[in-house]
């Protein structure tokens, strides 16, 4: 873009047109054109930012405002991502500088993730906290090592509260890893016997 900048004004001074009386003459149609190219410019100097400060880079997966994407190309005004609809957006470079932004892959390409899950009181913590764990390491798509682990969350009103955790590469996809989880896991449940309560309340009348 400089070098046809350049060029242009050196076209204009050799063809013989006074590119200073042009340039002073058109000062204020300049300054029109620089507010109303402002919101351009400023996508164009994020992208420089972008592409020369590689806090993201193609193959990343990044969140935004609740919405996961990944980065397919990145281009002086705008970058292009995948959705997990498989939708391509066209997100200006301005979004990404002056938001905050997840980089799920920037220091390594695998995460850490949870599902959480609630059971009855008169459960065995120590089956359950077991068997839960059986489940995760079953996945394929779950590395063995870090090693998933339970976490015995709290006292909920209704059930005992567990979390699983588990690291996984598959961070555009680990959604549907978290559903085949949870399908593995109501079965397991439901084959020991282990209730997952309802929420319920008891309400006293006093005549």
């Amino acid at each position: 873009y400089v070098v046809i900048a350049i060029s242009f004004i050196i076209s204009l001074h050799l063809l013989g047109f006074n590119v200073s009386v042009l340039l002073a003459g058109s000062a204020a149609l300049l300054v029109g054109l620089g507010f109303g190219l402002q919101n351009l410019f400023n996508d164009f100097i994020s992208g420089i930012i972008l592409l020369f400060d590689r806090t993201l880079k193609v193959g990343d997966i990044i969140e935004i405002n609740s919405m996961i994407y990944k980065v397919l190309k990145i281009n002086f005004r705008s970058t292009t991502v995948l959705g997990r609809d498989e939708n391509y957006i066209i997100l200006p470079n301005s979004l990404l500088t002056s938001n905050n932004i997840v980089n799920w892959t920037h220091s390594q390409i695998s995460s850490r993730f949870k599902i959480t899950i609630g059971v009855d009181y008169s459960t065995d913590i120590l089956v359950l906290m077991s068997l839960l764990k059986e489940v995760v390491k079953k996945n394929k798509k779950v590395l063995p090592t870090p090693e998933p682990f339970v976490r015995f969350e709290d006292y909920g009103d209704s059930a005992l509260i567990f979390s699983i955790f588990f690291y996984t590469n598959e961070i555009f996809r680990v959604e549907n890893i978290k559903s085949e989880i949870r399908v593995e896991i109501f079965k397991v449940l439901k084959n020991n016997n282990i209730n997952i309560p309802f929420p319920q309340m008891d309400v006293h009348l006093h005549q």
